[in-house]
């Protein structure tokens, strides 16, 4: 195995370039497995922790970033019982704070935020999952714990999280309905969910033609702002509203008139507290299971970047001009 690898490395926040460098390649830990990755799923947090908007999850600079990773693992650390070499991979891993990210041919990895890769994806798809996978879980199924019948509002339902929200949410048996643009309709019905145009409609309106007026059991919020705000009077009551998007100040009275339950999703807190990764582990082995029954798939741009492309990947991103996820093949 080769001594070096090649990696990309920011070195100023707000840089409009990565500077390709040559590293040691790691060596796994105890708890660790080495991965050579094969590709690297590029979330909107990677263009904002380059750009320096995002001070919860800041790298010490310089920093290889890059959150979602798919790979193969080379050598395995001291401890390690749940994977050999040679098994694919994929995970959350990096890309904040200490964690090395995917933009590298290399990472040592703790296994906690791994599982075995889905055998019917390959690794641009599976790469495209971690993140947006894992938002949608813990909102869905460790906050408000969706069960079978349920009516579920996604906001956003074309989104990264929100394609994800949608399939996980039907794959749970729930009855579904999902947000978006005039031209994001015919993807939300193809996800699985009653398709509802933003633009068309307002949030009684909503309310009113889908449940009657009664309100959602769940509202999977992951746009923020005013539909945050609009989401907290859409529940029935002791309804459940989730948001990974929950950044900003809201009244609360509309929600609470409601005794409903409003819970945040913050996806990084185990990489970044070191807590609770063994869930995410877990999380994915679930999802593994899922994508292999073909209750859910990940929607990748058909675009292809490298490593000499990863800036155009994040514009890519940044524009609002991907079709929801992009990948940048490493291997």
């Amino acid at each position: 195995m080769n001594t070096m690898m090649t990696a990309l490395v920011l070195e100023n926040f707000a840089d409009e370039q990565f500077s390709q460098v040559q590293y040691p390649v790691p060596t796994a830990g105890a708890g660790q497995v080495l991965v050579r990755i094969h590709a690297s799923g590029v979330n909107p947090i990677d263009y904002k922790i380059r750009l320096g908007e995002a001070p919860y999850a800041m790298p010490e600079l310089p920093a290889v970033l890059g959150t979602d990773m798919a790979g193969v693992t080379v050598a395995v650390g001291d401890g390690v019982e749940r994977f050999n070499v040679g098994d694919e991979v994929y995970g959350l891993t990096g890309g904040v704070r200490g964690l090395q990210g995917s933009l590298a041919q290399y990472a040592a990895v703790d296994v906690d935020l791994l599982a075995l890769k889905p055998r019917n994806l390959s690794m641009r798809e599976a790469a495209a999952i971690p993140l947006t996978l894992l938002t949608a879980w813990e909102g869905l199924v460790d906050n408000a714990k969706v069960k079978p019948g349920q009516n579920v509002l996604v906001q956003g339902g074309a989104g990264g999280v929100g394609h994800m929200v949608v399939q996980l949410a039907k794959a749970m048996g729930a009855n579904v309905w999902a947000t978006g643009s005039t031209a994001k309709q015919s993807l939300i019905a193809q996800l699985g969910a009653t398709p509802l145009d933003y633009t068309a409609l307002s949030a009684q309106e909503i309310v009113n033609n889908c449940t009657s007026g009664q309100g959602f059991d769940i509202v999977y919020d992951t746009v923020g702002g005013q539909v945050l705000q609009d989401s907290l009077g859409m529940t029935r009551h002791y309804g459940h509203i989730t948001s990974c998007a929950a950044f900003g100040e809201h009244n609360l009275a509309v929600s609470s008139l409601r005794c409903a339950t409003l819970s945040g999703v913050f996806v990084l807190m185990p990489m970044l507290s070191g807590e609770a990764r063994a869930h995410h582990g877990e999380i994915l082995e679930a999802a593994t299971r899922l994508i292999e029954e073909g209750k859910i798939h990940p929607v990748v741009d058909i675009r292809h970047f490298n490593l000499d492309q990863a800036l155009d990947a994040h514009h890519a991103v940044q524009d609002g001009s991907a079709s929801i996820k992009v990948v940048i093949d490493i291997e």
